[in-house]
Formats: structure tokens, C-alpha cells, sequence
């Protein structure tokens, strides 16, 4: 359910234009999706929640921050 986001989320992870927090963030959200001990909904809660942190971050390149709503709208298409 989660391939195509995770695929996403790996390639801002992978980036080295994007600063390390954020990388750091990604990886972390990685996880979480791919933790299939929580409930479907408190992971997409999880990870909306920490890329909605990234999306806010001053240093974010652009791109990434189109990438990162991106990754949001998918995680809320999911929920409903």
C-alpha cells in the first residue's frame, strides 16, 4: 500500500541537496510506514505530521517542498 510512497520519501532521503535534518526526517518516516505493528492510520497520522514539520523548515529547497505535499496528498488520499 505504502511502495510508491516510500519510493518517494527515499528519493528526498537520498538527495544531498536537502539538508540533513530533513533527510533525517524522511528516513524516520520511512520506518514508520514500514512499521506494520501500528494501525494504518496512526502511520499516515505519524508521517503527515512530520512531513508537514519538513514542509515548514526555512531551509528546504523548493522542489522538495513540492515533493513533500506531494507525499502529503498521497498519505491523505490513502486515509479517506
Amino acid at each position: 500500500m505504502f511502495e510508491s510512497i516510500i519510493k518517494l520519501i527515499e528519493q528526498i532521503a537520498s538527495d544531498r541537496t536537502v539538508p540533513r535534518n530533513i533527510r533525517t526526517k524522511c528516513e524516520e518516516s520511512v520506518e514508520i510506514l514500514g512499521n506494520e505493528k501500528d494501525a494504518v492510520d496512526i502511520r499516515i497520522n505519524a508521517v503527515v505530521g512530520i512531513m508537514d514539520e519538513v514542509s515548514n523548515d526555512p531551509n528546504i529547497p523548493m522542489y522538495t517542498r513540492t515533493q513533500v505535499w506531494n507525499i502529503v496528498s498521497a498519505l491523505e488520499s490513502i486515509e479517506k
